[in-house]
């Protein structure tokens, strides 16, 4: 009777186990036909997008994206110009051995992009419009336009509207969230900074300059741009003003400009190896004689500083403008 006992119990575990097995199969089966089954429609610059179940293997051909994803506790499979990358964007996040370049940005190779299989390829318009077919060939492609006129009203918003939109696609929404959060909080602790050391609602122009053909040449940053509207996030006013939309954020211009901004606290971008005030412009009388010059309130930023970006290098950014701040009340004490 007992062996009888037995062999029911181990017929009943064994049918236990093979009902359980079955379930567990029928819950995959079913979380992968959702998966298969997800779609998601987007605006991008061509008009609606829709892609089709989750992106995981992504190729970026503009670096703002790559760094998008990090933020979004993903890496890219492919990034257009790899080897510049972490030059200029700098987030703490560096790039894995197993991301693949797939040429440059301006001309991406088709073939590298392909071999890498992507499900979901990520450019912008005003450099890939031409093989945005192509593109379309290998995988399903969101082309952004950050340079358009409604994209440059303000870069900032623009940034967060691609951000989010890639969250959408790739299902990551949460992650996007937090992240917005994080900056968000970075803003205010660096805010604080400024508050602590009684630099609160400093009034700037903010430069990043280089020689072009020869001559000293400045980029002056906008209101619409990403600077600008960091540095307004920290309590700090723009000087600088143009009379026509700046698509790129800023203006082009030399040293005689600045003759019209005395009373602002400067701020500059400059490599170490083309630095135009300690060089091209030590000793011209239109720079010496500026009064933030004479009155040393001149604020050095690292020459990698990234003036474009996701989140992570709009709080990169925040830092570095008070580092600047604070490293210079540390030099005058």
């Amino acid at each position: 009777m007992k062996k009888f006992y037995l062999l029911m119990l181990i017929l009943l575990t064994a049918l236990l186990a093979a009902c359980s097995g079955d379930n567990e199969e029928e819950a995959e089966e079913q979380d992968s036909s959702q998966e298969d089954s997800r779609s998601v429609t987007v605006e991008d610059a061509a008009g609606e997008k829709t892609i089709e179940g989750t992106p995981e293997n992504v190729v970026v051909l503009e670096w703002s994206y790559a760094e998008e994803l990090q933020a979004l506790g993903m890496e890219p499979t492919g990034v257009a110009d790899l080897d510049s990358y972490g030059d200029w964007v700098d987030v703490g996040q560096p790039l894995s051995d197993e991301v693949e370049d797939v040429g440059t940005r301006q001309e991406p190779s088709l073939e590298a992009i392909s071999r890498l299989e992507p499900d979901l390829i990520i450019g912008v318009d005003f450099r890939h419009s031409e093989i945005a077919e192509d593109l379309e060939e290998i995988a399903p492609t969101l082309m952004f336009a950050p340079y358009s006129e409604e994209s440059a009203e303000n870069q900032f918003d623009s940034m967060l509207e691609e951000f989010n939109t890639i969250a959408e696609v790739v299902d990551r929404e949460d992650e996007a969230e937090q992240a917005v959060s994080d900056m968000e909080n970075t803003f205010e602790e660096q805010r604080s900074r400024l508050e602590e050391a009684g630099q609160e609602d400093m009034n700037y122009v903010i430069t990043q300059a280089f020689t072009a053909q020869n001559t000293p040449t400045l980029r002056l940053f906008t209101d619409n741009s990403m600077v600008a509207n960091v540095m307004s996030e920290l309590g700090m006013s723009n000087d600088y003003e143009s009379e026509e939309l700046e698509i790129y954020g800023y203006t082009e211009t030399t040293v005689e400009t600045l003759q019209n901004y005395q009373d602002s606290n400067f701020f500059y971008i400059v490599q170490d190896e083309d630095n135009i005030f300690d060089d091209q412009l030590a000793g011209n009388p239109v720079w010496e004689e500026l009064d933030f010059v004479q009155d040393d309130r001149l604020y050095q930023m690292p020459g990698s500083t990234w003036t474009f970006g996701g989140p992570l290098s709009a709080e990169v950014l925040a830092e570095q403008v008070v580092d600047s701040v604070l490293e210079k009340e540390d030099q005058d004490e």
